[in-house]
């Protein structure tokens, strides 16, 4: 009898133990992809974080003249491609002609991607992909992600509250998988995070300030007990108050950045650095 209750308690303590190392490991999210290895937002810079290890790849979503869906961060292609003018000026027939540029500003022979390419590329695997940029475009992705089989491996994403979400896309809210981003500068961000945690199950929240004084920072397990993650930015000084990827790589200051960011709970960290970051929390024993 003894044996045996001594064996139920270091199955229990096992699970608990399991079960806290399991929440304290921090899932890695590569902004536009490798876009230091291949240009930003193409197939190439999704494969690339893929491969190095990252759990997430964030994209953004644009719609061509003929209603499908690319990949394309800016308003207009002029910055990224040898091309000039909005997304939608052009048929998907067309835009696929131009080529992207690398961080260096030359012209390389990757194309724009299309989110079905991607998806696919990416299917199966044990990468999610953060959809950015894609409120107005949730009808026709969701399409997608069925038709291509990968709807549990999307995060839908937007900076509104529940009452927005709900009146615009009421039959979408029990289907996909869902993170609401809050901007904790706004006296209305506690409500925000309270309202979606009563009335749908979020992923996670991805948390922005450009002031680190927000009592969510300093007390957001309101939003872990309820099954969420926390997201917050390392990538830009304006999204993280300056707790920034520039300030731990290039200063070596990791006190006030990665480390800062950790010790505010963040359970998902979106970075500029992801081969850095993955290095950075396995030697913490943060990531798988």
């Amino acid at each position: 009898m003894k044996t045996n209750i001594t064996v139920l308690i270091w199955a229990i303590s096992f699970a608990i133990c399991g079960s806290t190392l399991a929440q304290n490991k921090v899932l890695v999210t590569a902004h536009r992809g490798d876009w230091r290895n291949a240009p930003e937002n193409s197939l190439k810079a999704f494969e690339y974080a893929a491969a190095m290890g990252v759990d997430i790849v964030e994209l953004d979503l644009k719609k061509t003249k003929d209603g499908e869906i690319v990949i394309m961060h800016d308003a207009t292609i002029d910055r990224t491609t040898n091309g000039k003018g909005r997304p939608a000026d052009y048929t998907l027939e067309e835009i696929t002609k131009f080529r992207l540029k690398n961080g260096l500003g030359r012209v390389t022979n990757n194309a724009i991607p299309t989110l079905k390419e991607v998806m696919i590329a990416l299917k199966g695997g044990n990468v999610k992909v953060n959809l950015d940029k894609s409120f107005e475009y949730y009808t026709e992705t969701y399409a997608i992600l069925k038709q291509t089989g990968t709807l549990q491996q999307a995060i839908f994403k937007a900076e509104v509250p529940y009452s927005v979400l709900k009146q615009k896309y009421p039959q979408l809210i029990d289907s996909i998988i869902y993170m609401p981003v809050v901007n904790l500068d706004k006296p209305e961000a506690k409500k925000i995070i309270v309202d979606y945690l009563n009335n749908m199950k979020p992923y996670a929240f991805e948390l922005n300030f450009t002031k680190d004084t927000s009592a969510v920072l300093s007390n957001n397990l309101f939003i872990t007990q309820k099954g969420a993650k926390v997201w917050i930015n390392s990538l830009w000084a304006s999204l993280n108050a300056g707790h920034d990827d520039d300030k731990a790589v290039e200063d070596g200051n990791l006190k006030d950045s990665w480390d800062w960011i950790i010790a505010h709970k963040a359970t998902i960290i979106q970075t500029d650095r992801p081969r850095q970051m993955l290095e950075y929390l396995r030697k913490k024993h943060l990531h798988k």
